[in-house]
């Protein structure tokens, strides 16, 4: 189970929202190809990036720093979502280097979507699903709908997508823990690879997620904890290589 550093990109830096609102940001950085550098020399695999000004836009924004960083660490699969609405959005990325894209607002919007852009682009496509409650969230997590996360996954397992974010966005920036039980039914009811999102906070947290890893937990999504110090990056990813190794052999 990977640990996935988190890179939130507003307006060209490295910030980290509270809940996902915009005016409720904590800056860490002014060059976030540094802060990519940084999570790689702790021994990051992969890295989580965020247009957040493309999430409200509706359209890439910061694609130049995107652009900028999977230039810098060519080696390192890269996953990007924020604005992605289009085939031509997705293609752009892949070509600038990264290796997935993160469908949200779009796949929920427009449901045809996520099966065109899976067979434009087999295993290169991820959706995140944002849920409050069990109810999916879109548009930066400004509107609420009534569509529920079991039956979404289910549709878009279908579809054919590499893996599903699934984030709890109540949880998410608080440092409260991640919801393991509904990440767990989730990874259970779709079949799919899952990544787990929001709240994660310490070494504790590490572990209760690799312990359902065999559930087809591949990967957990981690930023406000790494960036106060709550978790230390590189103990919490040998922390979980280790669990996973055990449960395993």
């Amino acid at each position: 189970m990977l640990l996935i550093p988190a890179i939130d990109l507003k307006d060209g830096i490295c910030v980290r929202l509270r809940q996902g609102r915009m005016n409720e940001e904590t800056r860490f950085s002014n060059d976030p190809v540094a802060m990519a550098g940084q999570w790689v020399m702790q021994g990051a695999r992969r890295l989580h990036l965020v247009d957040l000004n493309g999430a409200f836009a509706g359209k890439p924004v910061n694609a130049e720093v995107i652009h900028a960083i999977a230039n810098a660490y060519p080696s390192l699969p890269i996953q990007v979502g924020g604005g992605i609405r289009d085939i031509d959005s997705i293609g752009t990325y892949l070509d600038a280097g990264v290796q997935w894209c993160i469908l949200g607002t779009q796949a929920i919007i427009e449901p045809g979507f996520v099966a065109q852009a899976c067979r434009a682009f087999p295993g290169r496509i991820i959706v995140g699903l944002d849920a409050r409650d069990g109810q999916i969230a879109i548009r930066g997590w400004a509107e609420i709908t009534a569509y529920q996360v079991g039956e979404l996954a289910r549709r878009f397992a279908a579809d054919g997508v590499a893996a599903i974010i699934y984030t709890d966005i109540g949880r998410d920036g608080m440092l409260t823990g991640p919801n393991i039980l509904a990440t767990q039914q989730l990874a259970e009811i779709s079949g799919v690879p899952i990544i787990a999102s929001g709240g994660i906070t310490d070494l504790n947290d590490v572990s209760a997620l690799a312990a359902i890893a065999h559930c087809g937990i591949i990967g957990a999504i981690t930023g406000q904890a790494i960036y106060t110090g709550s978790l230390d990056f590189a103990a919490g990813q040998q922390l979980a290589d280790a669990l996973v190794m055990g449960v395993n052999t």
